[in-house]
């Protein structure tokens, strides 16, 4: 297996670092491939490298965007207090200078990233033609029981940091040890140690559901059958979704766990290719 940040490396190298000002400063964006734009907003603590395994797919068929938002990786942070609405504002305006209108777009969200893509989409209004949700939460519905962390502590190994990091991956994001590899675990750390934007009780929030009365887009959903933020609500969460469109279409990947575009990234691909393809309302 290559290097993780041999791969990170020429995954970035195969693509354009694009940078857009925003209120906050610069808003960072990674590019890849010609054709519709499709833009990609990662979860909570993370940034453009949860759809790491997503990118180069997509971009044999469209213009992939993946941000870093405000707060996250490599983008400047926004003034506090942070609020779904304030970096709502924020990512939709880079969107807007990376596909400036009236020119239509596709969305994809994955966790945090599905909340803020929801606010996005209401913002963007008709210009988005599809929006895919993975693993989201901001529907109002009851959170998951909390799951005890590993601690870091002063004075640790590298090895040990990476194991700490390794058991909270499978605790939270993974469901398959051989799925905590040592890219998912290099990205996290990476991800976490630049994460300053607070998500706070935004993910248990009723954000998103407040969003989607507003938004004209497709709706469709994914989640793996392991997800240990959104999987005891997938039923709920789909009701609540399809109430908003009645032609909304939800998979569940068995083996796969919250991260499931990583985890199980070659389905969460073909059903993006294959969603995204059809044509809107």
């Amino acid at each position: 297996m290559e290097e993780p940040r041999a791969h990170l490396a020429r995954i970035e190298s195969l693509g354009a670092r694009v940078v857009t000002e925003v209120a906050c400063g610069d808003m960072v964006w990674r590019a890849w491939g010609d054709g519709p734009p499709l833009v990609l907003l990662h979860g909570a603590s993370g940034s453009w490298t949860h759809w790491i395994r997503n990118v180069l797919s997509l971009a044999t068929h469209r213009r992939v965007l993946a941000a870093d938002m405000p707060g996250y990786g490599d983008s400047d942070a926004p003034a506090e207090p942070h609020t779904a609405d304030a970096l709502a504002d924020l990512v939709a305006a880079g969107v807007e200078r990376m596909v400036p209108a009236p020119a239509p777009l596709d969305l994809a969200g994955f966790s945090f990233g599905a909340i803020i893509g929801g606010l996005v989409a209401a913002r963007l209004g008709a210009r988005v033609r599809r929006f895919v949700l993975l693993g989201p939460g901001g529907l109002g519905l009851e959170p998951a029981p909390v799951r005890p962390l590993l601690r870091l502590k002063a004075g640790m190994s590298e090895e040990a940091v990476r194991h700490v990091h390794r058991q909270n991956l499978l605790t939270l994001m993974l469901a398959r040890p051989a799925s905590a590899d040592e890219l998912a675990v290099t990205l996290q750390i990476d991800n976490v140690t630049r994460s300053r934007f607070r998500s706070g009780t935004i993910p248990a929030s009723d954000s998103l559901r407040r969003a989607l009365p507003r938004v004209h887009a497709r709706l469709a959903g994914i989640w793996g059958g392991h997800d240990a933020f959104t999987g005891h609500h997938v039923a709920e969460s789909q009701q609540v979704l399809a109430g908003f469109d009645l032609d909304f279409e939800a998979r569940v990947i068995g083996p796969a766990g919250h991260w499931v575009n990583y985890e199980a990234a070659d389905q969460v691909n073909a059903l993006l290719t294959e969603w995204l393809a059809r044509p809107a309302r």
